[in-house]
């Protein structure tokens, strides 16, 4: 068990950066228009239009939660094991995991059944996917190990 932690930490982290920077969803408009929007691009596309209240809430809870959350688990993954470093609160977090991918699977069942567009699922929503089961998966070991010193 000491090596699965870092292991699927390094896999969850490697899903997040993928999941951020590649598309998460190709929206097709009248057989013409096409966008691929990534989830970095969502949130600077937002930003730049002026919509910063909702730039700065998917921001927060898409990009810096998921983020701050794997820094904490890489941290308490290497903390010596007499002092296992997992706050408290840090359960508020998991709370958030997943409600990217739902966002996300709403906008293409939307898009799907409006008629006006298409859209279908790209790599990035499935890293993003996998990167939250993973650190999930990752902050359970986590509390595991640290319940067991």
């Amino acid at each position: 068990m000491p090596l699965l932690l870092p292991l699927i930490l390094f896999a969850a982290t490697f899903c997040f950066a993928l999941g951020i920077i590649l598309p998460l969803i190709q929206v097709d408009r009248l057989f013409v228009f096409t966008d691929e929007p990534s989830l970095i691009g969502i949130v600077s596309g937002l930003w730049n239009e002026g919509d910063i209240l909702l730039a700065a809430v998917i921001g927060l809870f898409s990009l810096v939660f998921p983020a701050f959350k794997l820094v904490l688990l890489h941290c308490a993954a290497y903390a010596e094991k007499h002092s296992p470093r997992i706050p408290a609160w840090f359960k508020a977090l998991a709370n958030w995991s997943m409600l990217d991918v739902v966002l996300v699977a709403l906008v293409v069942f939307a898009a799907k059944t409006s008629g006006v567009a298409t859209a279908f699922s790209k790599p990035g929503l499935w890293f993003f996917a996998a990167s939250a089961v993973l650190t999930a998966t990752a902050s359970t070991l986590a509390k595991r190990g640290a319940a067991g010193h």
